[in-house]
């Protein structure tokens, strides 16, 4: 803002802007007889007034930064539902009408395709090892020693765990750590009845118990039920034994200081739920049952891996002309999902469908007046789904050509006839469970989700890539079994999502251009898929499940003092020269 210029007037010539030959023809008048005002009045005179210019300018000053913030917050923040939709680069779905356009040159594109894949993978190297490995007998907890009885144990431990396959797979295997850290028994875990995935499968149904007991024997003693003496006191009740709600990530001071204390007391205790409820900085001797948990103990059940094992043999015979080799995508394509995740792929009769569903399965979750719903927002930041023609588009840049097998790991897609149409075009030998298995073979799974998912998970795991579209438990717990699996390196494809949508709605881009950025997206996925986490002491940030190395490799190379006790007998049972791996690759 400009200040106001006040004219004086001149003593030389009468009239300022006299120069500009406006003089005026009329006297002036005479002039005020003047006054000498003092030099140190005149001075303060002027601070005042420049102070107060000043504030008033560093008002202004101020005041700018504050209605340009105000602005942004409008376009993009809680307040844009009151000021209308602002249109934002990426933001919008318009992938059909980008493959209409390079259709023909994508369907016609053979040229780069990757031989029996050995170009996709060109960074290959084994993890640096530990020396020693870490010492599991250092400082065992009482837990470890075989000759203990129940009788000196602290008590039963009974955890429900919550979730789908494998956040229940998570809450297990921290359950092994924390019994083994509290000297505990520990009870099968029990299984949450989720609203979403409906499966009331048990841990039997998933998993083997005999050897999941077995497998612990000597580190962590595992029970079916508790005895009737425990039960007694507690009038058969689950519910009346002494329940905690233990914090999130709690660190194993916490369970010794909080937890140990009411378990010594009561002889029991119940923790539920249990999700995410142990720390990953913990000694070598708990991170070492972790390990055991996750790839010894936790076996899936007989129905689930007969079944799987077929399904790998299968995808093995198809893809005969990649040498056996096969692609699995994990598609998070389905209703829930996309409900969950705010996005839209459509116009308003989808936005009102998903309202429908969201409301249905999470109440009022999405209605609270501090939960923004922006699926623009969510689609540039990485936060949407693929669709199953963005992920053939991507992978068909990348260079696998019609030739290559796709496993879809997935559940019902949501509107399939639309969207898995284009991907079929693409990918021709695209298979599923459900079409490679008889119905005789899948009926026995149908309506479990966990045990359809375990179904994807096996033959995910022993595929030659691996791709990503969303994140969640299945591909973090999939990606370290892989790495542990393949020493270190995961094979897994991450698309960079928010580059990927910005590609996808650019009108104007061409097919050898998409490819070029594709390639790019390809070698920065496959740089950051042999990175292996550094691990100070205890000080791990990262999970144990999705990075198990360096500290996970260590169970193959125990001293010879652990060896012999027998307490690691048959751990190599899904190291890659398992019986599963070779008939994989035969």
């Amino acid at each position: 803002m400009k200040s106001k210029i006040h004219h004086q007037p001149n003593s030389n010539n009468g009239v300022v802007g006299s120069e500009n030959g406006s003089r005026s023809e009329s006297p002036s008048p005479p002039l005020s007889p003047s006054r000498r005002v003092p030099r140190r009045q005149r001075r303060q005179t002027l601070f005042r007034a420049s102070s107060f210019s000043l504030r008033r300018n560093l008002r202004y000053l101020l005041l700018l930064p504050m209605i340009y913030a105000s602005g942004l917050l409008m376009c993009v923040g809680p307040f844009s539902a009151l000021v209308g939709w602002v249109y934002i680069p990426g933001s919008v779905y318009r992938s059909p009408e980008i493959y209409r356009k390079l259709r023909d040159d994508i369907l016609s594109d053979n040229s780069t395709a990757v031989e029996q894949f050995s170009s996709v993978w060109k960074y290959k190297r084994r993890p640096k090892m530990p020396k020693p490995c870490l010492n599991s007998t250092a400082s065992p907890p009482l837990g470890f020693d075989r000759e203990s009885s129940v009788l000196t144990r602290s008590g039963y431990l009974i955890v429900e765990a919550n979730g789908g396959l494998n956040q229940q797979r998570s809450a297990i295997c921290n359950a092994v750590a924390v019994a083994g850290l509290l000297n505990a028994v520990l009870v099968i875990p029990e299984f949450e009845f989720h609203a979403i995935w409906k499966d009331s499968s048990t841990f039997g149904d998933i998993y083997d118990e005999d050897h999941f007991i077995s497998s612990l024997e000597g580190y962590v003693k595992v029970v079916r039920h508790i005895p009737d003496e425990i039960m007694t006191r507690f009038s058969y009740n689950l519910t009346s034994i002494p329940t905690i709600r233990v914090q999130a990530w709690a660190t194993v001071k916490y369970y010794n200081g909080e937890v140990y204390p009411v378990l010594k007391e009561h002889g029991v205790i119940r923790i539920s739920p249990f999700a995410n409820r142990l720390a990953m900085s913990v000694p070598p001797y708990i991170q070492l049952l972790r390990c055991i948990a996750n790839y010894k103990a936790l076996k899936f059940s007989s129905p689930i891996s007969t079944l799987a094992e077929k399904l790998v043999d299968r995808m093995v015979e198809k893809s005969s002309e990649t040498g056996g080799k096969y692609v699995s995508v994990h598609l998070r394509f389905e209703e829930d999902m996309v409900a969950f995740s705010c996005c839209l792929y459509g116009g308003r009769a989808e936005k009102s469908e998903m309202d429908v569903i969201r409301q249905k399965s999470w109440k009022g979750k999405f209605k609270r007046t501090d939960r923004v719903t922006r699926p623009d927002l969510n689609r540039v930041n990485g936060k949407c789904p693929l669709t199953p023609l963005e992920v053939g588009m991507m992978l068909r840049g990348m260079g696998f050509d019609n030739h290559t097998s796709i496993y879809l790991a997935s559940g019902k897609i949501y509107q399939p006839e639309i969207h898995l149409a284009p991907l079929r075009e693409m990918f021709p030998r695209l298979f599923t469970k459900e079409s490679l298995a008889t119905p005789e073979e899948i009926a026995p799974f149908e309506g479990y989700s966990s045990r359809m998912a375990a179904l994807d998970y096996t033959v995910s795991l022993l595929s030659e890539v691996f791709v990503t579209t969303q994140g969640g438990n299945f591909p973090h717990f999939l990606m370290g079994h892989r790495r542990f699996l393949f020493g270190g390196h995961a094979k897994t494809v991450i698309p960079d999502k928010p580059k990927l949508v910005l590609l996808l709605q650019d009108m104007e881009i061409r097919w050898e251009i998409f490819k070029k950025e594709m390639k790019l997206m390809l070698g920065e996925s496959d740089r950051k898929g042999v990175m292996v986490p550094r691990v100070r002491k205890i000080n791990r940030k990262t999970s144990i499940y999705t990075y198990p190395l360096p500290e996970c490799e260590c169970i193959f190379h125990l001293s010879s003092n652990i060896s012999t006790t027998g307490n690691i007998q048959n751990l190599g049972a899904l190291h890659p020269t398992s019986n599963l791996m070779t008939s994989a690759r035969l």
